[in-house]
């Protein structure tokens, strides 16, 4: 039996993600600017890598997701020079390799382990995190977001779920009917446009909406407050929102909606020989240029 060469995991200076503490605040950055941070397999494992490190750190009180350039994050890796699918990591949870697997397999056991599973632990970390939204939040970037406590944004953020396009009912972390009411949540992914930050604010999707230039001071201004906050006082208020949540039914219709995610990738492929329904990175960029904004 041959054991599978790991991809290393590094979150040194040019790395796919920065890690910096200072104050009791880990900052943790996505740093593939030139890709709009743009999530390949790397750069999740690496964002695994360094929240279990702000975790197992009790000089750490708090932690801050922000993305490196233009935006925030334009969602999963479908189309960079860096993209990764077929590139074997360490496993961060039980799930099997899902490289070299048949059929559906690969794509469910990879994004079991990767989307699904990976945002869910990241939500349950002990320790409130802080997400600083500018630019582009998209699709994958959306799930990135939203795992975090608290979600601060520029002036010029926008979201949106484009997904629907490619036959898909939304990013694998569905949480739209918990982040927004259900019928804004159908409207955002039926349309697939883009929210502005605002808007997002007024939906309670987002905490607080800042100029751009003031957007930096802020979450780290909010975050110095809660890290004088008593750590095991952070965690059990985070345990209880979050088992309210999933006493609301946030984790079963999460399980249920994956598996359809996975059926629309399967009817894709048997109609088109495409996963994701003939839209590539360029294709899904094109439809956020032109297909509108949510303005009300």
């Amino acid at each position: 039996m041959t054991t599978p060469a790991f991809e290393a995991i590094s979150l040194g200076p040019n790395a796919e993600v920065l890690y910096q503490v200072a104050d009791g605040i880990a900052t943790v950055t996505m740093n593939r600017p030139q890709f709009h941070n743009a999530q390949n397999s790397k750069m999740t494992y690496a964002l695994d890598e360094a929240y279990r490190r702000a975790a197992a750190d009790d000089a750490v009180k708090v932690i801050v997701l922000r993305g490196a350039g233009k935006h925030f994050s334009a969602g999963h890796d479908i189309g960079t020079p860096g993209r990764d699918i077929n590139v074997s990591f360490e496993r961060a949870s039980l799930w099997y390799d899902h490289v070299n697997k048949p059929g559906g397999e690969f794509l469910y056991a990879r994004e079991q382990e990767v989307y699904l599973g990976m945002c869910r632990r990241w939500r349950e970390l002990p320790k409130p995190t802080i997400a600083m939204v500018h630019g582009a939040c998209i699709a994958g970037g959306l799930m990135l977001a939203w795992v975090c406590d608290l979600i601060v944004a520029s002036d010029d953020a926008f979201f949106a779920d484009p997904v629907v396009r490619m036959g898909i009912p939304g990013v694998e972390y569905f949480a739209h009917p918990y982040e927004l009411h259900p019928r804004i949540a159908k409207e955002f992914l039926f349309l697939g446009e883009r929210m502005g930050a605002e808007r997002a604010e007024r939906m309670g999707m987002v905490n607080r909406v800042v100029p751009r230039d003031a957007l930096e001071d802020t979450v780290y201004g909010m975050a110095a407050k809660v890290a004088q906050m008593p750590r095991l006082g952070l965690t059990l208020t985070k345990q209880a929102v979050n088992h309210v949540e999933d006493l609301q039914g946030k984790r079963t219709a999460m399980d249920a909606v994956f598996a359809w995610h996975h059926f629309a990738h399967a009817h894709n492929e048997l109609v088109s020989g495409d996963k994701l329904g003939g839209y590539d990175a360029r294709a899904m960029a094109a439809s956020q240029r032109t297909g509108g904004e949510d303005k009300a």
